[in-house]
């Protein structure tokens, strides 16, 4: 009867074992982001652009044949009427953009994204010379993507650095 006990902690054993293998391979898989922002600047005046930098990288094994994403502002920047900007255009090799001049857009990834390639869009926001200053203004990317022959999809929301809207210095008086 202890031989049965043994034969049974062994398995359990070998399991635990298997799958904690399992989840090792798949945490070091996930270690790299689908999407990565950058910016080319953390503050803005009035007037001024910052150009959103936005990277989708295939992590599978398999091509993608799928992409959806959007772009959006969060929360705390829709709090903010005041701020005045618009999401001007998009470029990027393999991209294009939907809804451009507004607040929010829409982006299409020419398919497939073959494993371990990427596709770059940059995102000229523009601020208003009439916008509100003293404020932030960030972005969250929603993305959903099928691979493996569609058979397998994956999604997540991403968040773009928060680019500052400054008041422009006045000029000291009786400065020229």
């Amino acid at each position: 009867m202890r031989l049965t006990h043994l034969r049974r902690y062994s398995l359990a054993a070998a399991l635990a074992s298997s799958l904690a293998l399992v989840g090792m391979s798949q945490s070091a898989h996930a270690d790299a982001p689908d999407v990565a922002f950058s910016a080319d600047q953390t503050t803005a005046t009035p007037g001024g652009t910052v150009n959103l930098k936005m990277t989708f990288t295939n992590n599978q094994t398999t091509d993608v044949w799928f992409v959806y994403q959007s772009v959006q502002p969060t929360w705390t920047t829709t709090q903010r009427p005041d701020l005045k900007y618009a999401l001007a255009s998009c470029s990027g090799e393999g991209v294009t953009c939907t809804g451009t001049g507004g607040t929010t857009i829409g982006v299409n990834y020419s398919v497939p994204v073959a494993p371990g390639t990427s596709r770059t869009v940059t995102i000229p926001v523009q601020v208003a010379a009439d916008s509100g200053c003293n404020g932030n203004i960030a972005f969250y990317s929603y993305v959903y993507y099928e691979y493996n022959d569609s058979q397998s999809h994956k999604d997540g929301v991403f968040n773009s650095p928060t680019v500052r809207v400054n008041c422009a210095t006045p000029a000291p008086a009786g400065a020229r």
